[in-house]
């Protein structure tokens, strides 16, 4: 009799383990899913300052995606950047890329693979040069990372401000 009851033990252990791990598995696959979200477009406020006054301002709806600059080539802009997050987002220099895209305006930026980045150089025309620089500021404060790294929420107030040295 005890060797037909070992079996039927192991049976049992097994399905229990089984059960445990495919039920521990569960809340993982929830999370996976709901980071998969965190890209979801969202409606922001942007604003562009050039030295002489307003360049833009409007409603942009965005997301993180690739952006493609002249002097920078293609590149992710969706918050996984420099491992700011964990997975792709809404940032600041797609909101400035799609807002080009969907007004007929122009943007350009040099791609910086150390810092995983663009930096912007000319919107609209307008480039610092050697004396100046666009400064991306979130909600009124200036970012603490790049314009691809920063996460944007629904209702943010984003800036490009032409700044001075």
């Amino acid at each position: 009799m005890r060797r037909t009851s070992a079996p039927r033990t192991r049976t049992l252990v097994t399905a229990t383990v089984l059960g445990l791990a495919l039920a521990a598995s569960a809340p993982a696959v929830a999370q996976a899913q709901s980071a998969l979200d965190t890209n979801a477009p969202v409606r922001v406020t942007l604003t562009v300052q050039g030295p002489d006054g307003l360049l833009f301002k409007g409603k942009i709806r965005t997301r993180g995606h690739d952006v493609t600059t002249a002097t920078g080539g293609t590149h992710h802009c969706d918050g996984t950047n420099g491992a700011a997050n964990p997975s792709a987002v809404p940032t600041p220099t797609a909101a400035l890329d799609d807002a080009a895209h969907k007004r007929h305006f122009t943007w350009d930026g040099t791609w910086y693979a150390s810092f995983d980045d663009y930096s912007v150089d000319t919107i609209k025309g307008v480039n610092g040069g050697g004396t100046a620089y666009w400064n991306i500021s979130v909600n009124g404060t200036s970012t603490p990372v790049g314009g691809c790294q920063f996460k944007l929420n629904a209702g943010d107030k984003v800036a490009f401000t032409w700044t001075a040295f």
